[in-house]
């Protein structure tokens, strides 16, 4: 039977318009120009841009299109625009709401050379930029065209030295800094470290350019170098410009936003001091304080206007949180009164009432993980709470997430992680692996696995051992390795052990058979890190011995 296609012609779902509180709504009345609106959480931040960006093509004339909305992630960008769509109501042409650097990837393209538009410009993810940085230094390493500082000779092959630079490098471009620029503050600190790296920056650029890649921080600078050449054709195409979580800018991007909106054009930039957690990324708080000079009007500093009602949570928790900052004092040239106002709004009608916080302290992470997964576990069994009104959050997804994954499924917790949280590498089961290929590299190389990482082999899928199989299985291997009589410590034994599988056979009638059934698994595991190894000196294809690795621990 042929497939019929029927062309639906029902209508898009509409919202209605939100009821607004008198500060959001002085937001949305504002009459033009620079503003600065200081936000805390549940303060409505999102319902207000909406209503604004709404106000300004419902009200006063401006086409949907000749607004720019722009944020620092595809999923807020994506929010901003499925809101923005279902309050207008009508067919009409989209709101522009990207991030910041899908906008600046977009005007480098359209600005690009035309003979060179048909190939486009790659950007770069961290763990190439990573790779391109190691492959300069590589390069000036072998041909001796760089003098590195005796200190850090020994870490010129190290991944750890080619993050660093990355890091410099971005917080350079962050800062508009050329090469040049940063060997000269080399030379007036005395920091042969910073002139080396200025040599490996200008190599890297010349790399990227020739293979015609960018990182995201070089996308930003080139797009600041579009916006000041060609300012008075997008400030026409963009009549008005809105930016989320101000307090995350870095200043390159302080100055995209004074080329595409200065000169007192509209613009409303929505942030929480607070809430700037991200200056290793680059992002600097002055930003935020300096708003109202770095857009002034012709009546002088911009003006900064607070939303005043929380509808997230209660005084309690208000009153933590406030401890928890201090009195930290008003900073920048923000008015006293709207940075107060800012500090201290009302809760209003909160769903879970005052609120409660408790604070507990762990004497490791692997016990913090345990204790908050037996939490979730009683307030689902004695308290019945169902498991999807309940939320972990961490402060580092890389660090923290897959520990307290695995201690999450291992107590029968179910688990849904954000998938743009978790980078491919910090995935449980591509974790694993690269952790069992790093042992095979290191047991090939005589090196000896360490015993932080042989504990990480251990706990995770490929072994699968919890806290309490681990103290057995060391304790039988602290009784039976014993030297000179005396007990060896435990982490350095299980590492020796997964380079000697026999280690790992327990006396069942001495230790038990919980002590013996951790031994078996991870001898079972140590053996396969002795194939792998043979399988890689025999030059077997990389997927057949991770598909070893894998396959061998089901």
């Amino acid at each position: 039977m042929p497939r019929t296609y029927v062309f639906d012609r029902s209508a898009a779902e509409l919202s209605e318009a939100p009821r607004l509180d008198s500060s959001q709504q002085a937001v949305v009345d504002h009459p033009g120009g620079p503003l600065l609106v200081l936000a805390g959480p549940g303060t409505g931040k999102t319902t207000t841009l909406v209503e604004a960006v709404i106000d300004r093509i419902d009200n006063r004339g401006v086409r949907p299109e000749e607004v720019l909305v722009l944020t620092f992630s595809r999923k807020a960008a994506e929010a901003l625009r499925t809101r923005i769509g279902k309050r207008l109501g009508r067919t009409t042409a989209a709101v522009p709401a990207m991030t910041f650097h899908s906008f600046c990837y977009g005007l480098v393209r359209e600005f690009q050379d035309k003979e060179a538009y048909s190939s486009p410009l790659t950007l770069l993810s961290a763990g190439e930029q990573d790779w391109r940085i190691q492959e300069v230094v590589t390069n000036a390493l072998e041909l001796g065209s760089i003098d590195w500082p005796e200190a850090l000779r020994p870490a010129l092959r190290t991944r750890g030295l080619a993050r660093e630079l990355q890091a410099l490098m971005a917080r350079a471009r962050s800062l508009g800094m050329e090469p040049q620029q940063l060997s000269d503050i080399a030379v007036e600190h005395d920091r042969p470290d910073w002139a080396m790296a200025a040599k490996v920056f200008e190599g890297y650029l010349t790399n990227l350019d020739y293979l015609e890649q960018v990182d995201y921080s070089e996308v930003v600078y080139r797009a600041v170098l579009i916006a000041i050449e060609f300012g008075l054709e997008l400030r026409e195409r963009y009549k008005l410009v809105v930016v989320d979580e101000y307090q995350d800018t870095d200043p390159l991007q302080v100055k995209l936003l004074q080329a595409l909106a200065g000169g007192g054009r509209d613009l409303i930039a929505v942030g929480d001091p607070d809430q700037s957690i991200y200056a290793f990324r680059g992002a600097d708080i002055r930003g935020i304080y300096h708003f109202g000079d770095d857009f002034t009007t012709t009546d002088g500093p911009a003006p900064a206007l607070a939303l005043t009602a929380t509808r997230r949570f209660g005084p309690v928790i208000a009153r933590a949180s406030r401890s928890i900052l201090g009195d930290t004092g008003r900073l920048g040239g923000i008015d006293a009164k709207v940075f107060d106002e800012f500090r201290n709004p009302t809760s209003v009608d909160p769903e879970y009432g005052d609120g409660a916080v408790s604070v507990r302290t762990y004497a490791t992470a692997a016990a913090e993980a345990e204790h908050i997964a037996l939490l979730l576990r009683e307030a689902h069994l004695h308290d019945e709470l169902p498991w999807d009104e309940m939320a972990v959050l961490v402060r580092s997804g890389t660090a923290s997430l897959p520990r307290l994954q695995r201690a999450l499924v291992a107590a029968g917790v179910p688990v849904e992680i954000a998938s743009d949280e978790t980078p491919l590498s910090a995935e449980p089961a591509v974790r694993a692996l690269m952790a069992a290929l790093r042992a095979v590299e290191e047991l090939q190389g005589g090196r000896g696995i360490l015993p932080e990482a042989a504990v990480e082999l251990l706990t995770g899928p490929l072994c699968g051992l919890d806290a309490s199989a681990m103290r057995r299985l060391a304790r039988a291997l602290r009784l039976d390795h014993r030297l000179d009589g005396e007990l060896q410590s435990s982490t350095p034994l299980l590492a020796d052990a997964l380079g000697e599988p026999e280690m790992f056979q327990i006396d069942v009638s001495r230790h038990g058979g919980q002590a013996a059934e951790a031994g078996r698994r991870a001898r079972v595991l140590a053996l396969l890190l002795s194939k792998a190894g043979k399988q890689a000196q025999a030059r077997v294809a990389p997927e057949q011995i991770l598909w070893t690795l894998w396959d061998g621990t089901r």
